[in-house]
């Protein structure tokens, strides 16, 4: 990558990258790497120089105003290693109990914290302690800017070898469509009311996704307080846990995507929490979630290498944030129509061309409300799937929430099972 004048990326910073680090809107990506034995730590900084620095030259950037003024673009600047990796200290000794407190507290702190916009906006966090999940774990805390969940996989998977040959880069089996079959008539017939139908539904969800993000907000609820300066206050992280098996379950029971499962479980046990905390109003409040969607059409993993290099350059930030409205109690009743309604929502939104236009007008007008009182997010691995909270501390009550989930699960998982495999 050529370098200008400067010192500055030949690269302007991306309106993605721009819209989630601006004076109205800052997103961080906290990533936490369970050890099964001790950290140790001698070769941190040596790692840090010839690995992880090398992935890419935004890790080593900053960002910068650009010429026109009106877009930043990236500027190469000297690392200080020290500056951005933390060792915190606690009593030697403790339960694991302890130390899971501790841990929770600290993760808490650090995700209220701002990056400094002079310095590489990524930082390393080593809990050399044993929790009662891991003993020790390694936490990244990397700014959104610099790029989405996608490329910054690509940029861990890079790191690793393959187990068999080291000398090999790592593979993964390709995604394969299948054939279509029909014949070129039935697809025209098909495609004429599909386009009359995608044109009217872009409209709408264009217009519901502008009113959503400028002007009509949402009601006061458990999980909404509506405040000005949420963002300021200080916040809670928790995690909890779900098999991955019975989710995969559920969802070839019901014909539906994994995250459609997860998605309705969410959207069922935030309605159980709002009934849990106001039983009055709960089932016909109004409640948006903001989704960060991804819009690549990605055919499998890439190293850094071949994102860079590519001609559309899939390295970055290529997400969409989409308003889903939560569906009542009051308008869903049953377990697993939280579950269909979710899959229907998110299929014609991602399926309609309002979240680019929705995105580009966002961009331009910088109008965001600022971050809500609770953020979640959910990730798989080792047969577990993890979804982790964000909330305002003193105003959601995390452990109600967690509980609230674990029902919807519950109820999810037992109306399922009526079901059977399809």
């Amino acid at each position: 990558m050529e370098f200008g004048e400067g010192g500055l990326l030949q690269e302007p910073v991306s309106p993605g990258s721009q819209l989630v680090n601006s004076s109205v809107l800052s997103l961080a990506i906290l990533a936490v790497l369970e050890s099964e034995v001790p950290i140790d730590d001698s070769q941190t900084f040596l790692l840090l120089k010839n690995v992880f620095l090398q992935i890419n030259p935004r890790f080593s950037s900053i960002m910068v105003q650009g010429v026109d003024e009106k877009n930043k673009q990236w500027k190469r600047v000297e690392v200080n290693l020290e500056d951005h990796v933390h060792v915190p200290i606690f009593p030697s000794g403790m339960s694991l109990e302890s130390y899971d407190t501790y841990f929770d507290e600290y993760i808490t702190k650090i995700a209220s914290e701002t990056f400094p916009q002079s310095r590489p906006l990524w930082e390393l966090h080593l809990f050399k302690y044993p929790t009662s999940h891991a003993a020790g774990q390694i936490i990244f805390k990397i700014h959104h800017a610099l790029g989405d969940g996608y490329s910054l996989m690509g940029a861990l998977l890079s790191c690793l070898q393959n187990a068999q040959n080291p000398s090999l880069p790592l593979t993964f089996p390709s995604l394969k469509g299948a054939k279509n079959e029909t014949n070129s008539r039935s697809r025209v017939f098909e495609f004429v009311p599909k386009i009359f139908s995608a044109v009217i539904n872009d409209a709408w969800d264009l217009c519901w996704s502008i009113l959503k993000g400028t002007w009509v907000e949402d009601d006061r609820t458990p999980i909404r307080s509506g405040v000005d300066g949420v963002e300021f206050r200080p916040l809670s992280v928790s995690t909890l846990m779900l098999p991955i098996e019975e989710i995969k379950l559920i969802k070839n029971k019901l014909g539906v995507t994994i995250n459609d499962v997860i998605s309705g479980t969410i959207f069922l046990g935030i309605r159980m929490y709002i009934q849990e905390m106001d039983n009055e109003k709960s089932s016909s409040q109004n409640c948006t979630a903001l989704v960060l969607l991804n819009s690549r059409l990605a055919a499998g993993y890439k190293s850094v290498q071949e994102m860079l290099i590519e001609t559309n350059k899939s390295w970055g930030n290529r997400i969409v944030f989409l308003p889903v409205t939560v569906p009542k109690s009051s308008e869903v009743t049953k377990p697993l129509d939280f579950v269909w309604e979710a899959h229907n929502i998110i299929k014609r939104q991602r399926n309609s061309s309002s979240w680019y236009l929705t995105t580009r007008l966002l961009d331009i007008l910088k109008k965001f409300r600022g971050p809500e009182c609770l953020a979640i997010t959910a990730m798989s691995y080792m047969g577990k799937l993890r979804i982790a909270f964000e909330a305002e501390k003193g105003f959601i009550d995390t452990n109600v929430l967690q509980a609230c989930l674990k029902d919807a699960f519950r109820v999810i998982c037992e109306a399922a099972n009526e079901f059977p495999i399809k």
